[in-house]
Protein backbone atom coordinates (compact mmCIF):
# COMPACT_ATOMS: atom_id res chain seq x y z
CA UNK A 1 0.00 0.00 0.00
CA UNK A 2 1.24 3.46 -0.82
CA UNK A 3 2.02 5.96 1.93
CA UNK A 4 0.29 9.19 1.03
CA UNK A 5 0.33 12.38 3.09
CA UNK A 6 -2.02 14.52 0.98
CA UNK A 7 -5.30 13.15 -0.26
CA UNK A 8 -6.93 14.64 -3.33
CA UNK A 9 -10.70 14.88 -2.94
CA UNK A 10 -12.85 14.40 -6.00
CA UNK A 11 -16.37 13.40 -6.95
CA UNK A 12 -17.22 10.95 -9.73
CA UNK A 13 -20.75 10.91 -11.11
CA UNK A 14 -22.57 7.81 -12.34
CA UNK A 15 -26.00 6.29 -12.92
CA UNK A 16 -27.50 3.16 -11.39
CA UNK A 17 -26.10 0.78 -13.99
CA UNK A 18 -24.11 -2.43 -13.75
CA UNK A 19 -21.36 -1.14 -16.01
CA UNK A 20 -20.41 1.44 -13.38
CA UNK A 21 -18.77 -1.53 -11.64
CA UNK A 22 -15.11 -0.48 -12.14
CA UNK A 23 -15.69 2.88 -10.46
CA UNK A 24 -17.72 1.41 -7.60
CA UNK A 25 -15.23 -1.42 -7.04
CA UNK A 26 -12.26 0.95 -7.14
CA UNK A 27 -13.83 2.60 -4.11
CA UNK A 28 -15.03 -0.59 -2.41
CA UNK A 29 -11.67 -2.37 -2.80
CA UNK A 30 -9.75 0.63 -1.49
CA UNK A 31 -7.96 1.14 -4.81
CA UNK A 32 -8.71 4.87 -4.87
CA UNK A 33 -7.47 5.18 -1.29
CA UNK A 34 -4.29 3.28 -2.18
CA UNK A 35 -3.59 5.99 -4.75
CA UNK A 36 -4.07 8.75 -2.19
CA UNK A 37 -7.52 9.69 -3.44
CA UNK A 38 -10.57 10.59 -1.38
CA UNK A 39 -13.35 9.77 -3.85
CA UNK A 40 -17.06 10.37 -3.41
CA UNK A 41 -19.54 8.79 -5.81
CA UNK A 42 -22.57 10.83 -6.85
CA UNK A 43 -25.54 8.77 -8.11
CA UNK A 44 -27.46 10.82 -10.67
CA UNK A 45 -31.03 10.32 -11.99
CA UNK A 46 -30.34 10.85 -15.71
CA UNK A 47 -27.65 11.32 -18.29
CA UNK A 48 -28.74 14.90 -18.91
CA UNK A 49 -28.31 15.74 -15.22
CA UNK A 50 -24.92 14.07 -15.08
CA UNK A 51 -23.71 15.82 -18.24
CA UNK A 52 -24.79 19.19 -16.84
CA UNK A 53 -23.07 18.54 -13.51
CA UNK A 54 -19.88 17.61 -15.32
CA UNK A 55 -20.10 20.71 -17.49
CA UNK A 56 -20.66 23.05 -14.54
CA UNK A 57 -18.03 21.40 -12.33
CA UNK A 58 -20.36 19.86 -9.73
CA UNK A 59 -18.61 16.53 -10.38
CA UNK A 60 -14.97 16.14 -11.33
CA UNK A 61 -15.38 13.12 -13.60
CA UNK A 62 -18.09 10.73 -14.73
CA UNK A 63 -19.04 7.34 -16.05
CA UNK A 64 -20.35 8.68 -19.32
CA UNK A 65 -21.96 7.85 -22.66
CA UNK A 66 -19.35 8.12 -25.41
CA UNK A 67 -21.68 9.85 -27.92
CA UNK A 68 -22.65 12.36 -25.23
CA UNK A 69 -19.00 13.28 -24.71
CA UNK A 70 -18.59 13.77 -28.45
CA UNK A 71 -21.80 15.80 -28.73
CA UNK A 72 -20.70 18.03 -25.85
CA UNK A 73 -17.33 18.66 -27.44
CA UNK A 74 -18.79 19.79 -30.74
CA UNK A 75 -21.52 21.95 -29.24
CA UNK A 76 -24.54 19.78 -29.97
CA UNK A 77 -25.88 19.99 -26.42
CA UNK A 78 -25.63 22.05 -23.26
CA UNK A 79 -22.79 24.10 -21.91
CA UNK A 80 -19.62 23.74 -23.98
CA UNK A 81 -16.83 22.37 -21.80
CA UNK A 82 -14.27 20.24 -23.61
CA UNK A 83 -14.16 16.69 -22.27
CA UNK A 84 -11.70 13.89 -22.85
CA UNK A 85 -11.93 10.10 -22.67
CA UNK A 86 -8.69 8.70 -21.26
CA UNK A 87 -10.18 5.23 -20.66
CA UNK A 88 -13.00 3.04 -21.87
CA UNK A 89 -14.93 1.35 -19.05
CA UNK A 90 -17.01 -1.42 -20.60
CA UNK A 91 -18.10 -3.34 -23.67
CA UNK A 92 -21.66 -4.57 -24.20
CA UNK A 93 -24.28 -4.73 -21.45
CA UNK A 94 -27.35 -3.26 -23.18
CA UNK A 95 -30.57 -5.00 -24.13
CA UNK A 96 -33.36 -4.26 -26.56
CA UNK A 97 -36.44 -5.19 -24.52
CA UNK A 98 -39.83 -5.42 -26.23
CA UNK A 99 -43.28 -5.72 -24.69
CA UNK A 100 -45.75 -8.28 -26.13
CA UNK A 101 -47.63 -5.19 -27.35
CA UNK A 102 -44.92 -4.87 -30.01
CA UNK A 103 -46.59 -7.68 -31.98
CA UNK A 104 -50.17 -6.46 -31.58
CA UNK A 105 -51.99 -4.84 -34.53
CA UNK A 106 -52.34 -1.13 -33.99
CA UNK A 107 -53.25 2.08 -35.70
CA UNK A 108 -50.27 3.97 -34.32
CA UNK A 109 -46.54 3.46 -34.48
CA UNK A 110 -44.95 1.59 -31.57
CA UNK A 111 -42.95 3.74 -29.16
CA UNK A 112 -39.45 2.74 -28.13
CA UNK A 113 -37.34 4.47 -25.49
CA UNK A 114 -33.63 5.18 -25.42
CA UNK A 115 -31.80 6.72 -22.47
CA UNK A 116 -30.49 9.81 -24.29
CA UNK A 117 -30.42 11.06 -27.87
CA UNK A 118 -26.61 11.01 -27.75
CA UNK A 119 -26.23 7.50 -26.41
CA UNK A 120 -24.86 4.20 -27.63
CA UNK A 121 -28.38 2.89 -26.97
CA UNK A 122 -29.93 5.24 -29.54
CA UNK A 123 -27.38 4.43 -32.21
CA UNK A 124 -27.31 0.67 -31.54
CA UNK A 125 -31.11 0.49 -31.57
CA UNK A 126 -31.25 2.48 -34.81
CA UNK A 127 -28.59 0.24 -36.36
CA UNK A 128 -30.47 -2.92 -35.32
CA UNK A 129 -33.83 -1.67 -36.55
CA UNK A 130 -32.38 -0.55 -39.90
CA UNK A 131 -30.67 -3.93 -40.34
CA UNK A 132 -34.11 -5.55 -39.96
CA UNK A 133 -35.68 -3.24 -42.54
CA UNK A 134 -37.35 -0.94 -40.00
CA UNK A 135 -36.83 2.79 -40.47
CA UNK A 136 -36.29 4.21 -36.96
CA UNK A 137 -37.45 7.67 -38.05
CA UNK A 138 -40.53 6.55 -39.98
CA UNK A 139 -41.74 3.19 -38.65
CA UNK A 140 -41.42 3.73 -34.89
CA UNK A 141 -41.54 6.64 -32.46
CA UNK A 142 -38.39 7.09 -30.40
CA UNK A 143 -38.48 8.86 -27.05
CA UNK A 144 -35.95 9.56 -24.32
CA UNK A 145 -36.44 8.17 -20.79
CA UNK A 146 -33.72 7.85 -18.09
CA UNK A 147 -32.69 4.21 -17.59
CA UNK A 148 -34.10 3.95 -14.06
CA UNK A 149 -37.55 4.89 -15.38
CA UNK A 150 -37.88 2.69 -18.47
CA UNK A 151 -39.37 -0.30 -16.65
CA UNK A 152 -42.05 1.86 -15.03
CA UNK A 153 -42.82 3.43 -18.41
CA UNK A 154 -43.17 -0.04 -19.93
CA UNK A 155 -45.44 -1.18 -17.09
CA UNK A 156 -47.62 1.93 -17.49
CA UNK A 157 -47.99 1.33 -21.23
CA UNK A 158 -46.29 4.58 -22.22
CA UNK A 159 -43.72 2.71 -24.30
CA UNK A 160 -43.63 -0.63 -26.12
CA UNK A 161 -39.96 -1.33 -25.55
CA UNK A 162 -36.60 0.18 -24.82
CA UNK A 163 -32.87 -0.08 -25.24
CA UNK A 164 -31.07 0.44 -21.93
CA UNK A 165 -28.12 -0.80 -19.96
CA UNK A 166 -28.19 -3.53 -17.34
CA UNK A 167 -29.89 -4.29 -15.07
CA UNK A 168 -33.03 -2.66 -16.49
CA UNK A 169 -33.63 -5.15 -19.30
CA UNK A 170 -33.26 -8.07 -16.90
CA UNK A 171 -35.65 -6.38 -14.47
CA UNK A 172 -38.28 -5.99 -17.21
CA UNK A 173 -37.81 -9.62 -18.31
CA UNK A 174 -37.98 -11.05 -14.80
CA UNK A 175 -41.15 -9.04 -14.12
CA UNK A 176 -42.78 -10.50 -17.24
CA UNK A 177 -43.06 -7.09 -18.89
CA UNK A 178 -40.79 -7.68 -21.86
CA UNK A 179 -38.72 -10.15 -23.79
CA UNK A 180 -35.08 -9.58 -24.64
CA UNK A 181 -35.12 -9.15 -28.41
CA UNK A 182 -31.38 -8.46 -28.69
CA UNK A 183 -28.38 -7.65 -26.57
CA UNK A 184 -25.75 -5.14 -27.56
CA UNK A 185 -23.47 -8.10 -28.34
CA UNK A 186 -26.11 -9.27 -30.87
CA UNK A 187 -25.93 -5.88 -32.58
CA UNK A 188 -22.19 -5.22 -32.33
CA UNK A 189 -20.24 -8.04 -30.72
CA UNK A 190 -17.95 -6.59 -28.07
CA UNK A 191 -18.85 -3.06 -29.07
CA UNK A 192 -18.04 -0.14 -26.73
CA UNK A 193 -20.35 1.05 -24.00
CA UNK A 194 -19.44 3.40 -21.11
CA UNK A 195 -16.35 5.60 -20.96
CA UNK A 196 -14.60 7.52 -18.21
CA UNK A 197 -14.84 11.24 -18.99
CA UNK A 198 -13.12 14.24 -17.43
CA UNK A 199 -12.89 17.92 -18.38
CA UNK A 200 -9.85 18.57 -20.55
CA UNK A 201 -8.82 21.52 -18.37
CA UNK A 202 -8.88 19.37 -15.23
CA UNK A 203 -6.77 16.70 -16.91
CA UNK A 204 -4.20 19.29 -17.94
CA UNK A 205 -4.13 21.16 -14.62
CA UNK A 206 -4.00 18.06 -12.40
CA UNK A 207 -2.46 15.33 -14.50
CA UNK A 208 -1.02 13.52 -11.48
CA UNK A 209 -4.45 13.05 -9.94
CA UNK A 210 -5.87 11.82 -13.23
CA UNK A 211 -2.99 9.36 -13.49
CA UNK A 212 -3.80 8.04 -10.02
CA UNK A 213 -7.51 7.72 -10.84
CA UNK A 214 -6.74 5.77 -14.01
CA UNK A 215 -4.41 3.43 -12.12
CA UNK A 216 -7.18 2.60 -9.66
CA UNK A 217 -9.76 2.14 -12.41
CA UNK A 218 -7.55 -0.11 -14.48
CA UNK A 219 -6.89 -2.36 -11.49
CA UNK A 220 -10.61 -2.40 -10.70
CA UNK A 221 -11.45 -3.28 -14.30
CA UNK A 222 -9.18 -6.31 -14.10
CA UNK A 223 -10.91 -7.40 -10.90
CA UNK A 224 -14.42 -6.90 -12.32
CA UNK A 225 -13.64 -8.93 -15.44
CA UNK A 226 -12.88 -12.15 -13.52
CA UNK A 227 -16.00 -14.37 -13.45
CA UNK A 228 -15.03 -15.74 -10.03
CA UNK A 229 -15.35 -12.20 -8.65
CA UNK A 230 -18.82 -11.61 -10.08
CA UNK A 231 -20.71 -12.57 -6.92
CA UNK A 232 -18.62 -10.14 -4.84
CA UNK A 233 -19.08 -7.40 -7.43
CA UNK A 234 -22.83 -7.98 -7.54
CA UNK A 235 -23.06 -7.80 -3.74
CA UNK A 236 -21.12 -4.55 -3.68
CA UNK A 237 -23.20 -2.96 -6.45
CA UNK A 238 -26.44 -4.07 -4.76
CA UNK A 239 -25.85 -1.85 -1.73
CA UNK A 240 -28.33 0.95 -1.06
CA UNK A 241 -25.66 3.60 -1.64
CA UNK A 242 -25.14 2.36 -5.18
CA UNK A 243 -27.66 0.47 -7.36
CA UNK A 244 -29.96 -0.59 -4.49
CA UNK A 245 -31.13 -3.76 -6.26
CA UNK A 246 -31.00 -7.52 -5.64
CA UNK A 247 -27.52 -8.91 -6.26
CA UNK A 248 -29.01 -11.82 -8.22
CA UNK A 249 -30.48 -9.37 -10.72
CA UNK A 250 -27.11 -7.64 -11.17
CA UNK A 251 -25.22 -10.91 -11.44
CA UNK A 252 -27.02 -11.67 -14.73
CA UNK A 253 -25.01 -9.02 -16.59
CA UNK A 254 -21.57 -9.60 -15.07
CA UNK A 255 -18.74 -11.79 -16.43
CA UNK A 256 -19.71 -15.44 -16.41
CA UNK A 257 -23.30 -14.70 -17.48
CA UNK A 258 -24.73 -15.33 -20.94
CA UNK A 259 -24.29 -11.80 -22.35
CA UNK A 260 -22.17 -9.88 -19.87
CA UNK A 261 -20.49 -6.54 -19.81
CA UNK A 262 -16.75 -6.80 -20.38
CA UNK A 263 -14.44 -4.67 -18.28
CA UNK A 264 -10.88 -5.69 -19.24
CA UNK A 265 -10.63 -8.56 -21.76
CA UNK A 266 -10.79 -7.81 -25.50
CA UNK A 267 -8.84 -4.56 -24.82
CA UNK A 268 -12.02 -3.27 -23.13
CA UNK A 269 -10.26 -0.44 -21.30
CA UNK A 270 -8.47 1.01 -24.33
CA UNK A 271 -10.03 4.26 -25.67
CA UNK A 272 -10.13 3.40 -29.38
CA UNK A 273 -10.34 6.34 -31.76
CA UNK A 274 -12.24 4.08 -34.15
CA UNK A 275 -15.01 3.71 -31.56
CA UNK A 276 -15.39 7.47 -31.47
CA UNK A 277 -15.37 7.72 -35.26
CA UNK A 278 -18.07 5.03 -35.51
CA UNK A 279 -20.37 6.90 -33.14
CA UNK A 280 -19.78 10.11 -35.07
CA UNK A 281 -20.53 8.33 -38.35
CA UNK A 282 -23.87 7.26 -36.87
CA UNK A 283 -24.58 10.86 -35.88
CA UNK A 284 -24.02 11.77 -39.51
CA UNK A 285 -26.12 8.84 -40.75
CA UNK A 286 -29.14 9.86 -38.68
CA UNK A 287 -28.90 13.60 -39.21
CA UNK A 288 -27.48 14.77 -35.89
CA UNK A 289 -24.22 15.92 -37.47
CA UNK A 290 -23.36 17.45 -40.84
CA UNK A 291 -21.79 15.15 -43.40
CA UNK A 292 -18.95 17.66 -43.74
CA UNK A 293 -17.84 17.15 -40.12
CA UNK A 294 -14.27 15.95 -39.65
CA UNK A 295 -15.10 12.85 -37.62
CA UNK A 296 -11.50 11.71 -37.31
CA UNK A 297 -10.38 15.07 -35.91
CA UNK A 298 -13.27 15.22 -33.44
CA UNK A 299 -12.50 11.72 -32.18
CA UNK A 300 -8.79 12.49 -31.87
CA UNK A 301 -9.54 15.59 -29.80
CA UNK A 302 -11.84 13.63 -27.50
CA UNK A 303 -10.19 10.23 -27.01
CA UNK A 304 -6.78 10.16 -25.31
CA UNK A 305 -5.11 6.75 -25.69
CA UNK A 306 -1.78 8.42 -24.88
CA UNK A 307 -2.91 9.08 -21.31
CA UNK A 308 -4.18 5.53 -20.99
CA UNK A 309 -0.96 4.07 -22.37
CA UNK A 310 1.21 5.75 -19.74
CA UNK A 311 -0.80 4.19 -16.92
CA UNK A 312 -1.13 0.79 -18.59
CA UNK A 313 2.62 0.45 -19.18
CA UNK A 314 3.26 1.35 -15.56
CA UNK A 315 0.98 -1.50 -14.46
CA UNK A 316 2.33 -4.00 -16.99
CA UNK A 317 -0.89 -3.99 -19.07
CA UNK A 318 -0.47 -4.56 -22.80
CA UNK A 319 -1.01 -1.47 -24.97
CA UNK A 320 -2.15 -1.76 -28.62
CA UNK A 321 0.37 -0.58 -31.22
CA UNK A 322 -2.36 1.34 -33.03
CA UNK A 323 -5.06 3.71 -31.79
CA UNK A 324 -7.64 2.78 -34.42
CA UNK A 325 -8.81 -0.41 -36.11
CA UNK A 326 -11.40 -1.69 -38.57
CA UNK A 327 -14.56 -2.53 -36.62
CA UNK A 328 -16.59 -5.62 -37.42
CA UNK A 329 -13.81 -7.35 -39.33
CA UNK A 330 -13.34 -10.43 -37.14
CA UNK A 331 -15.63 -13.44 -36.97
CA UNK A 332 -13.40 -15.54 -34.76
CA UNK A 333 -10.68 -15.27 -32.13
CA UNK A 334 -7.72 -13.15 -33.20
CA UNK A 335 -4.67 -11.42 -31.75
CA UNK A 336 -4.08 -7.69 -31.63
CA UNK A 337 -0.52 -6.41 -31.99
CA UNK A 338 0.45 -4.81 -28.70
CA UNK A 339 3.37 -4.23 -26.39
CA UNK A 340 4.82 -6.02 -24.46
CA UNK A 341 2.80 -8.81 -26.12
CA UNK A 342 -0.30 -9.41 -28.25
CA UNK A 343 -3.80 -9.13 -26.81
CA UNK A 344 -6.26 -12.00 -27.30
CA UNK A 345 -9.38 -10.63 -28.98
CA UNK A 346 -12.82 -12.08 -29.65
CA UNK A 347 -15.21 -11.55 -32.58
CA UNK A 348 -16.42 -8.01 -33.21
CA UNK A 349 -19.06 -8.56 -35.90
CA UNK A 350 -21.96 -6.22 -36.62
CA UNK A 351 -25.41 -7.80 -36.98
CA UNK A 352 -25.53 -6.97 -40.69
CA UNK A 353 -22.03 -8.22 -41.43
CA UNK A 354 -20.69 -4.76 -42.26
CA UNK A 355 -17.07 -3.75 -41.69
CA UNK A 356 -16.46 -0.17 -40.63
CA UNK A 357 -13.22 1.41 -41.83
CA UNK A 358 -12.58 4.54 -39.72
CA UNK A 359 -10.16 5.90 -42.30
CA UNK A 360 -12.76 6.00 -45.07
CA UNK A 361 -15.81 6.41 -42.78
CA UNK A 362 -17.49 3.72 -44.85
CA UNK A 363 -19.10 0.37 -44.13
CA UNK A 364 -18.41 -2.46 -46.55
CA UNK A 365 -20.22 -5.77 -46.57
CA UNK A 366 -18.52 -8.75 -44.99
CA UNK A 367 -18.75 -12.30 -46.26
CA UNK A 368 -19.79 -13.50 -42.80
CA UNK A 369 -22.68 -11.63 -41.17
CA UNK A 370 -23.39 -12.37 -37.54
CA UNK A 371 -25.74 -15.34 -37.23
CA UNK A 372 -29.21 -15.21 -35.67
CA UNK A 373 -30.15 -11.63 -36.60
Amino acid sequence: MKLVHNRRKLTIGLLRLTDAAPVIMAKELGLFADEGLDVSLSIEPSWATLADKLAYGFVDAAVMLAPLVLATNIGLRGVPRPLIVPMNLSLGGNTVSLSPRWREPRGTKPTLAVVHAFSSHNFLLRYWLAARGIDPDRDVSLTVIPPARVVDALHEGRIDGFCAGAPWGELARSAGLAETAATSHDIWRNGPEKVFAVPRAWAEDDSQTLHAVLRALLLAAQYCDVPQNADAVAMALAQADYLDMPAKLLRASLPGAAAPSRFFSHAATFPWLSHGVWFLSQMVRWGYLAATADCSAIAAASYRPDLYAGVARELGVAVPLTTSKCEGAHGQLWFLDATPGPIAMEPDLFCDGAIFDPDSLRCTQSAQPMPNL
